[in-house]
């Protein structure tokens, strides 16, 4: 039996390449055409299909009448002060997610959203105040990696990072996060080394156990932010169904290659879990696990109580960590004065698309 075929106006983005050499033999074509057109779409970066020249002229009019490649739409544009660019994406739907484009020497990082919104409600985050709306398909995952590069020109060679970080619980999303990934790590199609792609959890226990099953698996980070149950409860209502002795047993049973390390994160607030005590009581959960801490002052706005810890405290708490042999980076986030950071992302008014002033936007 053939597969069933996508409709007509189908966006074939999205599709990877077993589909779309599916569609080819559906379309009476041979296989390896769907190869060329997987090549075509992500390698290539062809929306026309006119564009694909090793296809036959006849099939490409057949895909030309059929089907089309469309990338989520850029609706806004803001650059930093310090190079970092966010941007604001329209979906099919109406519905708008952010990306953030983040250059560095010798090295990009894209943070990229997996859901419209969020579900997890972290209290110290802004994408929290929206909820969650849906989540994105692998389309338009893949689609910010490519409008976004395209738009920034990203220089041929230039290794490039993609972290879900954006907006959304990434593990909440998992199978379309993941084909998503096989798209990005494919040598014919965005071919992304998997060692660049992090996915960041803010602890979906379940959800963990399948990412380690994954025969294609990127790194894990874990959003971690307190040193007890009660704290963590308070500032990250998930940990009530997935608390930190739970959280735990699954980082230490996740499967890590011989060069391999799990990362935590931790925001630090100002008086909420950034004393002398947290650092030695996270020190003390990390005892045993091959990882390494990320510590992040907050980055503060409007409508959020939180303050980030002054420089002295985050000083202390990395020297703690290192005193117990644990990996311990500040992490200064990108794209503070347009609201692109850590926890910042909201959908806030843009305004023109074109805008490069490296202004805080308006509240949401």
């Amino acid at each position: 039996m053939k597969p069933a075929i996508p409709p007509p106006q189908e966006n074939l983005l999205g599709l990877d390449k077993l589909e779309l050499c599916q569609l080819a033999e559906v379309l009476d074509e041979p296989k390896f055409r769907g190869k060329q057109l997987f090549h075509d779409i992500y390698a290539r970066r062809h929306r026309d299909f006119a564009q694909c020249a090793e296809l036959p002229a006849h099939f490409r009019q057949i895909l030309s009448s059929r089907y089309r490649v469309d990338y989520p739409e850029i609706k806004g544009r803001r650059a930093s002060r310090d190079g970092s660019v966010r941007y604001l994406f329209s979906l099919h739907d109406g519905e708008s997610v952010e990306t953030v484009y983040m250059p560095d020497e010798g090295r990009v990082t894209l943070c990229v959203s997996s859901q419209v919104g969020c579900a997890v409600n972290c209290r110290f985050c802004f994408t929290a105040l929206l909820g969650v709306k849906r989540n994105l398909d692998p389309g338009e995952i893949v689609g910010q990696i490519i409008a976004v590069t395209c738009a920034e020109q990203h220089p041929a060679g230039t290794p490039l990072n993609v972290v879900f970080m954006g907006m959304g619980e990434p593990l909440l999303n998992l199978d379309s996060v993941m084909k998503a990934v096989r798209i990005m790590v494919d040598a014919d199609g965005l071919a992304i080394a998997l060692r660049r792609i992090t996915i960041s959890t803010a602890g979906v226990i379940p959800k963990i156990h399948l990412l380690a099953r994954e025969a294609v698996r990127p790194k894990l980070a874990i959003s971690l932010n307190a040193s007890t149950d009660e704290q963590r409860t308070e500032l990250m209502p998930l940990n009530r169904k997935y608390p930190l002795s739970k959280l735990f047993e699954a980082c230490r049973a996740f499967p890590l290659g011989s060069r391999e390390h799990l990362t935590f994160e931790y925001v630090l607030l100002d008086g909420v879990n950034d004393t002398d005590s947290d650092a030695r009581r996270v020190g003390a959960l990390l005892a045993g696990i091959r990882s390494k801490v990320n510590l992040i002052p907050y980055n503060a706005g409007q409508g959020l109580p939180y303050r980030p810890s002054p420089l002295r405290r985050v000083l202390a708490f990395q020297k703690i960590l290192q005193d117990q042999q644990i990996p311990a980076f500040i992490r200064i986030s990108r794209g503070q004065d347009i609201m692109a950071a850590c926890g910042q992302l909201r959908l806030a008014e843009m305004g023109d698309s074109t805008a490069q002033a490296a202004q805080p936007l308006s509240s949401a």
